[in-house]
């Protein structure tokens, strides 16, 4: 096997910040080759600097690919060469077709320089069928969920004649069916002689899919794995990662659960737009002071929808049913109502919900309790830096100061800052939609610890997750949804996930389980 990609000892400063650190990597031509690190590790922005959104002169080292040097000016230049990457955030235009977003900025020209849309519709078509898409390529990109999405962007790669496809974090939106697709899309490419770098935080998944793994640590290379080799284990990965073992996945605590603090019942909400769709059909639950709450369901099952609804009626419409605080019903019809009855929520989207990308973290942790610093109707900035400051220690969040744009921190340093808003407005009820989502293991572990000191401190947490393992690991109880329907609710002791997948592969029209064969 030839060495397609070599990276000698790169260095890539910020004011103030060295984020790489004489970082070198070294691929195998036709490999699938993962890295891993924690958040702000420098994984991304090695990977930036390979494509040329960091161009040559920004960095120190060398960078060669297929046996030449790479100098790489912008993207453009990378591409040409046949290095391709994914980001994180998909970089489709909704509005446009899967055709036009496929062949954008390398359109399919007829001899007199018009574009030629029947041909760029049949080669749309074929690359579509490479990556096991039957969409039609004049379809709208808005139009299609996020997995199928993911597959336009692999084969918007492959449309540029692609050598080195780099994957940054390609399934965390994505559901197991999806995610297992792309895996194995991957394993056609390598086939096919196409060599993947992957940026992943799902440990399972690398573990299943790669051939190697180099480790990155605070700006440097650790180590890389052969995954071949006896030992090469998720645990060895952690410990690589995080610089210690992880004796625990999940912080113990001593479970102590007071009186009910939220109910809800009979709960019924119809989709915003389509009339007659009913989005969640007569849910009920509660959570308990002291007490961490789970709710399972696939992709599409309604958790979301029936959290955001709960919260303020930020979802939905014809919202019907009832909401216990305290034993006491309560009417809540936005979302300062909501915060007014001690009620918080993490949205599952940090980045378009949750945060002000381009303001500063002192600002984003006292946006949902201004209130509490302005009693007079002026903020007291002082006392907001104060707040911010406190919370940046407490929660260990790893910038140099509060007044750093939030878009600048690492996802799991993003989510940090989300937690904060909330916690500082001192909720009884938190519900988090999602809270780990792309975020390594490491920041996941210390995200666990928060909820533990919040029902430690007689809080009530409702956790959405699609992570099974995790929810089991953190939660007192889980009810499980499916088709807007609450389908089960086990206790954690007597849960599994085999039968948490049964109550939420429950088919729509399918009678629930009687009270006695759900708990």
């Amino acid at each position: 096997m030839s060495t397609i990609l070599e990276m000698r000892s790169i260095t890539k400063e910020f004011p103030g910040v060295k984020a790489l650190s004489d970082v070198t990597l070294t691929v195998e031509q036709g490999e699938i080759h993962a890295i891993c690190g924690e958040n702000g590790a420098g994984k991304s922005t090695l990977m930036k600097v390979l494509s040329g959104v960091y161009p040559h002169g920004t960095y120190d080292g060398e960078i060669v690919f297929d046996g030449a040097p790479a100098e790489f000016g912008s993207i453009n230049d990378s591409e040409q060469r046949g290095i391709v990457i994914i980001h994180q955030e998909l970089a489709l235009v909704p509005y446009l077709s899967v055709a036009e977003n496929i062949f954008l900025g390398n359109e399919t020209r007829n001899r007199l320089g018009m574009i030629d849309w029947n041909a760029a519709n049949r080669k749309a078509a074929a690359l579509l069928e490479r990556v096991g898409l039957a969409e039609n390529p004049t379809v709208p990109v808005g139009q299609l969920g996020v997995g199928k999405q993911q597959l336009i962007e692999i084969a918007k790669a492959l449309s540029k004649e692609v050598k080195l496809l780099i994957l940054d974090e390609p399934t965390a939106a994505l559901n197991d069916d999806d995610s297992e697709h792309l895996l194995e899309l991957l394993r056609q490419l390598k086939a096919h002689g196409i060599t993947s770098i992957i940026i992943s935080h799902k440990l399972n998944e690398i573990e299943e899919i790669a051939d190697r793994t180099t480790i990155i640590r605070d700006g440097r290379t650790i180590e890389t794995i052969d995954m071949s080799e006896p030992g090469s284990t998720q645990d060895r990965i952690i410990r690589g990662m995080v610089g210690r073992d992880l004796e625990h996945r999940y912080p113990e605590r001593a479970s102590v659960v007071g009186d009910e603090v939220l109910r809800v019942e009979h709960w019924n909400v119809d989709h915003p737009t389509q009339i007659g769709r009913q989005i969640i059909t007569d849910a009920s639950f509660n959570v308990r002071a002291g007490e961490v709450v789970g709710i399972a369901g696939l992709m599409g099952a309604g958790r979301t929808e029936l959290a955001m609804s709960i919260f303020g009626r930020t979802y939905g419409r014809n919202i019907r049913g009832e909401i216990y605080k305290d034993g006491k019903p309560i009417q809540i019809r936005n979302v300062s109502e909501a915060i007014g009855h001690n009620i918080a929520y993490a949205t599952e989207d940090r980045k378009h919900y949750g945060l002000n990308l381009i303001d500063d973290i002192r600002h984003n942790i006292s946006a949902a309790g201004l209130p509490k610093l302005a009693p007079r109707g002026w903020v007291n900035g002082n006392e907001e830096l104060r707040v911010a400051e406190d919370y940046r220690g407490s929660l260990n969040i790893k910038t140099p100061n509060v007044l750093v744009d939030v878009g600048k921190l690492s996802g799991g340093n993003q989510q940090k800052v989300v937690l904060s808003k909330w916690l500082y407005t001192d909720p009884d009820v938190l519900i988090l939609d999602e809270p780990t989502r792309g975020i390594d293991v490491g920041a996941k572990f210390e995200i666990y610890t928060i909820i533990n000191k919040m029902v430690a401190a007689g809080k009530a947490v409702v956790v959405i997750s699609s992570e099974l393992p995790e929810l089991l690991g953190i939660c007192d109880r889980v009810y499980t949804l499916a088709f807007g329907r609450i389908t089960g609710e086990l206790p954690v002791a007597e849960a599994t996930q085999e039968r948490l997948m049964e109550f939420m592969t429950i088919e729509r029209d399918q009678p629930l389980p009687t009270k006695e064969s759900a708990s």
